[in-house]
Protein backbone atom coordinates (compact mmCIF):
# COMPACT_ATOMS: atom_id res chain seq x y z
CA UNK A 1 0.00 0.00 0.00
CA UNK A 2 1.09 3.56 -0.70
CA UNK A 3 1.90 5.93 2.14
CA UNK A 4 -0.02 9.18 2.66
CA UNK A 5 2.41 11.29 0.63
CA UNK A 6 2.34 8.85 -2.28
CA UNK A 7 -1.46 8.84 -2.22
CA UNK A 8 -1.51 12.65 -2.13
CA UNK A 9 0.91 12.89 -5.05
CA UNK A 10 -1.14 10.48 -7.19
CA UNK A 11 -4.41 12.15 -6.19
CA UNK A 12 -3.06 15.60 -7.09
CA UNK A 13 -2.55 14.32 -10.66
CA UNK A 14 -6.19 13.14 -10.90
CA UNK A 15 -8.20 15.97 -9.33
CA UNK A 16 -8.50 19.65 -10.20
CA UNK A 17 -6.38 21.99 -8.07
CA UNK A 18 -9.52 23.22 -6.29
CA UNK A 19 -10.80 19.70 -5.57
CA UNK A 20 -7.36 18.56 -4.38
CA UNK A 21 -7.12 21.57 -2.03
CA UNK A 22 -10.58 20.65 -0.70
CA UNK A 23 -9.41 17.06 -0.14
CA UNK A 24 -6.40 18.28 1.85
CA UNK A 25 -8.72 20.47 3.92
CA UNK A 26 -11.04 17.54 4.62
CA UNK A 27 -8.05 15.39 5.60
CA UNK A 28 -6.76 18.02 8.07
CA UNK A 29 -10.24 18.64 9.50
CA UNK A 30 -10.72 14.88 9.89
CA UNK A 31 -7.40 14.69 11.79
CA UNK A 32 -8.51 17.49 14.12
CA UNK A 33 -11.86 15.80 14.81
CA UNK A 34 -10.22 12.37 15.23
CA UNK A 35 -7.89 13.79 17.90
CA UNK A 36 -10.82 15.40 19.69
CA UNK A 37 -13.04 12.29 19.64
CA UNK A 38 -10.47 9.51 20.06
CA UNK A 39 -10.72 8.09 16.53
CA UNK A 40 -7.76 6.55 14.71
CA UNK A 41 -5.90 9.52 13.22
CA UNK A 42 -4.35 7.62 10.29
CA UNK A 43 -7.75 6.27 9.23
CA UNK A 44 -9.31 9.73 9.40
CA UNK A 45 -6.39 11.35 7.58
CA UNK A 46 -6.48 8.90 4.66
CA UNK A 47 -10.28 8.70 4.38
CA UNK A 48 -10.43 12.49 4.34
CA UNK A 49 -7.81 12.72 1.62
CA UNK A 50 -9.44 10.10 -0.60
CA UNK A 51 -13.12 10.88 0.02
CA UNK A 52 -13.51 12.63 -3.37
CA UNK A 53 -11.09 10.49 -5.40
CA UNK A 54 -13.89 9.57 -7.81
CA UNK A 55 -14.83 13.20 -8.54
CA UNK A 56 -12.52 13.13 -11.57
CA UNK A 57 -14.93 10.71 -13.29
CA UNK A 58 -17.02 12.73 -15.78
CA UNK A 59 -20.67 12.89 -14.75
CA UNK A 60 -21.82 11.08 -17.90
CA UNK A 61 -19.54 8.15 -16.93
CA UNK A 62 -20.69 7.78 -13.32
CA UNK A 63 -23.59 5.39 -14.01
CA UNK A 64 -21.66 3.02 -16.32
CA UNK A 65 -18.60 3.09 -14.04
CA UNK A 66 -20.74 2.28 -10.99
CA UNK A 67 -22.39 -0.55 -12.92
CA UNK A 68 -18.97 -1.88 -13.95
CA UNK A 69 -17.95 -2.00 -10.27
CA UNK A 70 -21.17 -3.85 -9.41
CA UNK A 71 -22.56 -1.01 -7.29
CA UNK A 72 -26.28 -1.50 -6.74
CA UNK A 73 -27.96 1.82 -7.46
CA UNK A 74 -31.30 3.13 -6.31
CA UNK A 75 -33.66 5.48 -8.17
CA UNK A 76 -32.26 8.58 -6.44
CA UNK A 77 -28.74 7.73 -7.62
CA UNK A 78 -29.98 7.13 -11.17
CA UNK A 79 -31.62 10.55 -11.02
CA UNK A 80 -28.55 12.22 -9.41
CA UNK A 81 -25.47 10.26 -10.52
CA UNK A 82 -23.13 12.68 -8.70
CA UNK A 83 -24.10 10.85 -5.49
CA UNK A 84 -22.31 7.80 -6.86
CA UNK A 85 -18.90 9.46 -6.44
CA UNK A 86 -18.94 8.34 -2.79
CA UNK A 87 -19.37 4.57 -3.26
CA UNK A 88 -17.24 4.79 -6.41
CA UNK A 89 -14.59 6.57 -4.34
CA UNK A 90 -14.44 3.58 -2.02
CA UNK A 91 -13.96 1.28 -5.03
CA UNK A 92 -11.20 3.49 -6.47
CA UNK A 93 -9.50 3.89 -3.08
CA UNK A 94 -9.19 0.12 -3.00
CA UNK A 95 -8.31 -0.47 -6.66
CA UNK A 96 -6.11 2.56 -7.46
CA UNK A 97 -4.65 3.44 -4.04
CA UNK A 98 -4.42 0.03 -2.39
CA UNK A 99 -6.64 0.86 0.60
CA UNK A 100 -7.90 -2.34 2.22
CA UNK A 101 -9.11 -1.03 5.60
CA UNK A 102 -12.90 -1.60 5.55
CA UNK A 103 -13.47 1.29 7.99
CA UNK A 104 -11.78 3.78 5.67
CA UNK A 105 -13.61 2.41 2.64
CA UNK A 106 -17.00 2.60 4.37
CA UNK A 107 -16.34 6.18 5.55
CA UNK A 108 -15.56 7.17 1.96
CA UNK A 109 -18.64 5.36 0.63
CA UNK A 110 -20.99 7.13 3.07
CA UNK A 111 -19.49 10.63 3.09
CA UNK A 112 -22.17 12.15 0.84
CA UNK A 113 -25.42 10.64 2.09
CA UNK A 114 -24.59 9.50 5.61
CA UNK A 115 -26.76 6.71 6.97
CA UNK A 116 -28.05 5.00 10.08
CA UNK A 117 -25.77 3.97 12.94
CA UNK A 118 -22.57 5.53 11.59
CA UNK A 119 -19.26 4.95 13.34
CA UNK A 120 -17.43 7.98 14.69
CA UNK A 121 -14.98 7.73 11.77
CA UNK A 122 -17.88 7.83 9.31
CA UNK A 123 -19.40 10.83 11.09
CA UNK A 124 -16.03 12.61 11.08
CA UNK A 125 -15.54 12.19 7.31
CA UNK A 126 -19.11 13.28 6.59
CA UNK A 127 -18.66 16.37 8.78
CA UNK A 128 -15.10 17.17 7.66
CA UNK A 129 -16.38 17.34 4.08
CA UNK A 130 -19.02 19.82 5.26
CA UNK A 131 -16.86 22.09 7.44
CA UNK A 132 -13.31 22.05 6.05
CA UNK A 133 -11.74 25.55 5.96
CA UNK A 134 -12.56 26.14 2.27
CA UNK A 135 -16.30 25.78 2.83
CA UNK A 136 -18.23 29.04 3.04
CA UNK A 137 -22.01 28.92 3.32
CA UNK A 138 -24.56 30.34 5.78
CA UNK A 139 -24.42 28.26 8.95
CA UNK A 140 -20.98 26.72 8.42
CA UNK A 141 -19.53 28.41 11.52
CA UNK A 142 -22.33 27.00 13.68
CA UNK A 143 -21.63 23.53 12.24
CA UNK A 144 -17.90 23.90 12.94
CA UNK A 145 -18.64 24.85 16.53
CA UNK A 146 -21.06 21.94 17.00
CA UNK A 147 -18.56 19.48 15.48
CA UNK A 148 -15.96 20.42 18.09
CA UNK A 149 -18.30 19.51 20.94
CA UNK A 150 -20.90 16.94 19.86
CA UNK A 151 -20.62 14.76 16.75
CA UNK A 152 -24.28 13.74 16.85
CA UNK A 153 -25.59 17.30 17.22
CA UNK A 154 -23.32 18.34 14.35
CA UNK A 155 -24.55 15.42 12.23
CA UNK A 156 -28.19 16.37 12.85
CA UNK A 157 -27.47 19.99 11.89
CA UNK A 158 -25.59 18.83 8.77
CA UNK A 159 -28.43 16.51 7.76
CA UNK A 160 -30.89 19.39 8.24
CA UNK A 161 -28.70 21.69 6.13
CA UNK A 162 -28.45 19.03 3.39
CA UNK A 163 -32.17 18.33 3.40
CA UNK A 164 -32.99 22.05 3.08
CA UNK A 165 -30.57 22.31 0.16
CA UNK A 166 -31.97 19.24 -1.62
CA UNK A 167 -35.58 20.39 -1.07
CA UNK A 168 -34.75 23.85 -2.47
CA UNK A 169 -33.21 22.19 -5.55
CA UNK A 170 -36.39 20.16 -5.99
CA UNK A 171 -34.63 16.82 -6.31
CA UNK A 172 -35.28 13.52 -4.51
CA UNK A 173 -33.78 13.01 -1.05
CA UNK A 174 -31.48 10.00 -0.71
CA UNK A 175 -33.07 7.47 1.68
CA UNK A 176 -29.77 7.01 3.56
CA UNK A 177 -29.84 10.67 4.63
CA UNK A 178 -33.38 10.31 5.99
CA UNK A 179 -32.42 7.06 7.74
CA UNK A 180 -29.35 8.69 9.27
CA UNK A 181 -31.26 11.69 10.56
CA UNK A 182 -34.10 9.57 11.93
CA UNK A 183 -31.65 7.19 13.61
CA UNK A 184 -29.94 10.03 15.48
CA UNK A 185 -33.25 11.62 16.50
CA UNK A 186 -34.59 8.30 17.77
CA UNK A 187 -31.35 7.63 19.71
CA UNK A 188 -31.69 11.02 21.38
CA UNK A 189 -35.33 10.36 22.27
CA UNK A 190 -34.44 6.99 23.79
CA UNK A 191 -31.78 8.67 25.90
CA UNK A 192 -34.22 11.34 27.08
CA UNK A 193 -36.86 8.73 27.96
CA UNK A 194 -34.54 6.86 30.33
Amino acid sequence: MMNYNQVAEKLSQCLSTKRFRHSLGVSQTAIDLAVRFGVDIEQAKLAGLLHDCARAIPSNNLLPTAAAFGIVMNDVEYCQPVLLHAPLGACLAKKEYGVTDPHILKAIALHTTGGANLSNLEKIIYLADFIEPGRDFPGVDKLRSLALNDLDAAMLAAYDQSLHYVIEKGVPIHPASIEGRNYLLLQRQKTQCK
